[in-house]
Formats: C-alpha cells, structure tokens, sequence
C-alpha cells in the first residue's frame, strides 16, 4: 500500500502506527494509516487483517510530591 520513500513500517511491525496518515476524519475520530491499520482518537486501533488493538494511552504527566 505505501508508495513513498522510505516506505511506511508495516502492519505487523512494532512500530506500525508512525505510518503516514492518508485518510483522517477527526469529525469520526479516525484516520487510515498508509499500512492499512486504522487508527482511533482514544489510540485504539484495527489491523488490516481484522485483529484490534485496544486503547493505549499513558498515563499523563508524573507528578512528583514535595
């Protein structure tokens, strides 16, 4: 699917969501990645071949009592 240099990871790579996006519809909260995984706003995710990945967000900035 992707066509440009250096070509996208693949779906199956660890680091398949730093593909470049090709579809996006914030209004619908996702986007098409170049790899054929479709990415959500809540970072969850759906592989070409079906499989889901669900959310994966951080847990947000530490906090460091005094």
């Amino acid at each position: 699917m992707c066509s440009h240099q250096p070509p996208c990871p693949s779906a199956d790579s660890p680091d398949h969501d730093a593909a470049v996006i090709v579809s996006a519809h914030p209004e619908q909260g996702w986007s098409l990645l170049c790899n054929g995984t479709i990415v959500f706003d809540d970072t969850g995710e759906v592989l070409p071949d079906g499989r889901t990945v669900g959310p994966h967000r951080g847990l947000g900035p530490l906090t460091v009592a005094a």
